[in-house]
Order: structure tokens, then sequence, then C-alpha cells
């Protein structure tokens, strides 16, 4: 496997089924999605030998749809970072140039598609982790609408905000394999995830053969009469050479027959605040299972319960410690109304910008990461320039929307990600508009 880049936490195998529209395929799945018999171990210390006694829902899908998951990848403790670098395990390295960062947290995903050690893989996408490292890797990246993806069996850290998605080096397999993992979650009559629903899509689709969305279908390149957005907020600031690189990308778009056209979301100003203290604070509570009485690491304390658990929760990783005290001190009295209720406020009004202006655009394109992939190292000393580099991908989940990161180009060597957003459940048309992007 990938030793190289440090792609895989554990490397075993499930066999998939011998028959299914993904037979043959190789996938890889992030730490944070449960695997029966095999550790999951969110990239942390606190998990390091956890074994889960069941599947998610996505894993059993794709084994059945004939996949083989071939390990569980590298990524940032419990999903928290944009650089795969607070892992246990040590940092994962980008295949463009192992000495620069993949993205995060789903970095071990990417790395493992971009190096060819794996077909597809799986990554989950709290505030961009999925688009980041497709970015940053030069691969390709979904973050489905909210809801369309069962996420019974990831380990949360947003609830609200995260969702479960493909990675892959071509955005036909990505939607391929969205194709399989989407779909609402009772099975047997039990619902699994109530929060999942059946997408619907816009119809241009053809049905898949399990009668859900063929999104595969959909990777046909045929953008003519499509109106892209071009947001101002979301290249402010950018770095130039990424600017350069996204703007040449929408212009092949223009010319295979797009329309584009500039539109505004003046909310997005906020959208890496509102998403901290909503994802920080969702993450204080969803962490506070994790006391050495269940389940996962526990410290060898003779002294009394409060010693013990205090020192059970001294194996969280720097950053982990860090946005639990954030979301904490959040949602503590006196600070509910001031912090948390004026993020949701916040959240709000992205929601409406976005409905605004697709009334107007089918999708809405951007950088995907407004900078290059960082070198191993350079962030962690400045948590602060770590966070604002999710300006442009926590929107999307903020609104709950389907976007996607292809490949733009390349600057000074680097990969570059063009991100499109669409409406709720209209991941068609941006993987429509993806395609073509690819194939310009």
């Amino acid at each position: 496997m990938a030793t190289e880049y440090n792609a895989f936490i554990t490397e075993e195998t499930i066999e998939g089924d011998e028959d299914g529209p993904l037979a043959g395929t190789t996938v890889a799945v992030k730490d944070n999605i449960s695997t029966e018999g095999i550790r999951t171990t969110c990239g942390s210390e606190m998990l390091a030998d956890y074994v889960p006694p069941y599947s998610a829902t996505v894993v059993d899908r794709l084994t059945d749809a004939g996949a083989t998951v071939v390990g569980k990848t590298n990524m940032d403790e419990f999903g928290m970072g944009t650089t795969t670098e607070t892992s246990a395990f040590g940092p994962t390295r980008n295949p463009a140039d192992p000495d620069r960062v993949p993205g995060g947290s789903s970095g071990g995903s990417a790395a493992a598609v971009a190096a060819g050690e794996a077909d597809v893989a799986l990554g989950s996408d709290t505030g961009g982790s999925v688009r980041c490292p497709a970015a940053f890797c030069g691969v390709v990246g979904i973050k489905p609408t909210y809801g369309l993806v069962s996420r019974y069996g990831l380990v949360a850290y947003a609830n609200s905000l995260e969702q479960i998605g493909p990675i892959a080096s071509t955005v036909e397999e990505a939607a391929e394999a969205l194709s399989v993992i989407a779909g609402p979650d009772p099975n047997d009559g039990t619902t699994r995830d109530p929060t999942s629903v059946d997408g619907g899509g816009d119809g241009d689709a053809d049905a898949g053969a399990d009668g859900g969305i063929d999104y595969a279908a959909a990777a046909d390149g045929d953008v003519d009469g499509l109106t892209v957005g071009v947001p101002t907020e979301l290249f402010e600031g950018a770095d130039e050479r990424v600017v350069e690189t996204v703007e040449d990308a929408i212009a092949d778009l223009e010319a295979q027959g797009a329309e584009t056209t500039e539109t505004s979301l003046p909310s997005v100003e906020h959208a890496v605040q509102a998403y901290y203290v909503i994802a920080t604070s969702e993450a204080s509570s969803n962490l506070a299972r994790f006391d050495g009485v269940r389940y996962g690491h526990r410290a060898d304390s003779d002294e009394n319960w409060n010693e013990s658990f205090a020192e059970t929760r001294e194996a969280f990783g720097s950053e982990v410690k860090r946005r639990i005290l954030l979301g904490t001190y959040a949602l503590s009295a006196g600070y509910h109304d001031e912090y948390y209720a004026k993020a949701q406020d916040a959240r709000e009004w992205v929601r409406q910008d976005f409905e605004e202006a697709f009334a107007d655009v089918d999708v809405i394109a951007s950088p995907t990461m407004p900078v290059l992939p960082f070198e191993l190292g350079e962030s962690l000393d400045d948590p602060l320039r770590m966070y604002l580099a999710d300006a442009n991908t926590t929107p999307a989940n903020l609104a709950n929307l389907p976007a996607i990161s292809v490949p733009a180009g390349e600057a000074d060597g680097l990969p570059v990600g063009l991100q499109l957003v669409g409406p709720k459940f209209d991941e068609e048309t941006v993987i429509r508009a993806a395609s073509a992007v690819e194939d310009r």
C-alpha cells in the first residue's frame, strides 16, 4: 500500500460480492467510518484499539455492489483539521508533492486515490473535508446534499453538517460510487439514519441498478445553456495563481456553451466564523461520550472517577482539545445566545443567499481552496490560518447543499481545484458541469 505517503492506518480487506456495478473496484474507507471486525480509530489514540461490531451502511452498500475494501485511511483526528497532520498516526503526504500536505481531514482517502492505491475512497465532509483534499491531491471529491447518504456508522463530529462522500480519479467514477451509497436508510424496516432521504434528482439521469439515481449518467459533459454564477466573495483574497487557474477553467465552460454571470453571496464573509462555532459546539457534545467507561482508551488511574476521566481524555490531541474547549465555551451559560444562537442566524443567512442565487443560476463556481497545498508543518503553529483556508468550502455545509471539487489545472506544478455548488439534491447538475471541466 501507499506507505510512502502514510495514506492508510489499517490495511485489511473486506471482499465484495462477485457481481455488481462496482465489481473489481477497490475502495479505501476513511477511518471514522465503521467496519465490522476492523479497527476504526478516527486517527486518535482515544480509539487506537477500537473494533466496531458492525459496518456503516455505506460500507455494506459498496461491498454489496461488488467493491472490495482495501483499508482504512489516515485522517485528521476525529475529522478536525485541514491538512491530515493532526492524526495520532503521523501526517499523510501529498502524492503530488510529498513535502506538502494532502489536505484534510480526508487526506488519506484522497492520497490513496491519487497514488493509485485505491480506485475510489470514502471521506466525510463537515466543512470541506472531502473537497479540500480532492483539490490538493488533484482528484475528484463529492459532498452530497445533507441527507442523501446515510451517516449510520459514521463517528460523529458535527451531526448537522457532515456527509459521507466519494473521492475518485474521475467525475464518472465518483458519481458511480455515489449512486451506490445514496438513498434513504431505513433497512429491513429499521430506521438507522432518520435524516437520510430519497434525493429525487432533476429527472435527467437514468435509474440505477437498485432503482436509485444513476449519477454517473449525468457525467456527459453537456453544459450547453447552463448558467454558472461566479461570486466575487469566494475569489477575493485567494492566491492569484489559484484564481487564474480557476478562471481559465470557467472560461472553458463558457467555450462549451455555458453562460457565466457574476453573483453575490454577502453572507459568506461570516461563514467560517459561524461554521466553527456550530461545529465545535456539536463536537463538544459528541466527544463527551469518550469517557473511558464504555469503549475506547481508559487511563490506568488509582484516583477518583473525576481524575480517571480527566486522565482518559488526555488521549485527545491538541486540535481536538482546542475545539472541545471552544464548543463548550460557546454553549456555556451566558454565552449561548452571544455565540451559538448568532451562528445559527448566520447559517440561515447563508442558506437564504444561496437560495436567492439559485433563482438565477444553475451552479455556483469558485476555487475549492483559496491557497495551494501547504508545506508540511506550515500551518500547525497557526490554527487560525488553517481555519480561514476553509472559507470557500464551509458555506455549502452550512446550507446543506451538494458540491464537488474537480481538478481545474495546476499552478507551479501543484493541483488546483474548481468547486461547483448546486441546489439541494441537484447532484446531477454539478456532476454534469464538473465532467465538462474534466473533459476540456
